[in-house]
């Protein structure tokens, strides 16, 4: 009996050229960060293949070893749809959101500004991610903290914009000075791409 049916190898999505001319995120954090997102998506591949070829015949050790590839799997694939969404959403030129996200932004936030006051000061306090998601059942968006990228989901929420501030993210440009990666997260921000899936999903001011 396979633990995971049907599966097919992924490959990793190619960065637009918009991601190579950031202002104050270099070149160089941009392909240390692909790397590892690539690693996420090969281990995604290797994790699902395991998987596929447990032996369920002894209960007891399986199972142990099914959490582990389990809980593995989360990160992984964590991993994958956080920097789809990090790198897809980068490229612009920053300011204060418009459209459709900019609307949920003044109604649930009250300003641009205390909005990224919000997600700024969550990405400050978190140890891996920040997110901006649109929470179903609430009908409003809210910012929300992950101490790593498996961990502190929000059911039936989707995420519009997420702040990755792993080290990895920063290093490199800004060594230990996160609030200026944030800074600069925020000048690079497409809006445009936010508000394309915010419409793509049937989000509504």
């Amino acid at each position: 009996m396979a633990l995971a049916y049907n599966h097919e190898e992924i490959i990793p999505r190619e960065l637009k050229p918009a991601l190579y001319e950031l202002d104050g995120i270099s070149r160089e954090t941009v392909d240390a960060h692909y790397k590892l997102y690539q690693g996420y998506v090969n281990k995604r591949n290797e994790i699902l293949g395991k998987l596929d070829g447990v032996d369920l015949g002894s209960a007891n050790q399986v199972y142990s070893e099914i959490r582990t590839l389990k809980i593995d799997l989360t990160f992984a694939i964590g991993g994958i749809k956080n920097h789809e969404i990090y790198f897809e959403h980068l490229g612009g030129h920053g300011g204060d959101p418009s459209g459709i996200f900019g609307d949920l932004v003044k109604r649930d936030f009250g300003t641009a500004a205390d909005w990224k006051a919000d997600l700024r000061a969550t990405g400050m306090a978190g140890r891996g991610w920040a997110w901006a998601a649109y929470d179903w059942d609430e009908g409003r968006l809210f910012n929300y903290i992950g101490d790593a990228q498996n961990a502190f989901p929000v059911w039936n929420a989707t995420p519009l914009v997420a702040l990755d501030v792993y080290e990895h993210a920063y290093f490199i440009d800004f060594g230990t000075d996160r609030a200026a990666y944030i800074d600069a997260f925020f000048n690079n921000l497409d809006y445009d791409v936010v508000n394309d899936w915010a419409q793509k999903y049937g989000i509504r001011a």
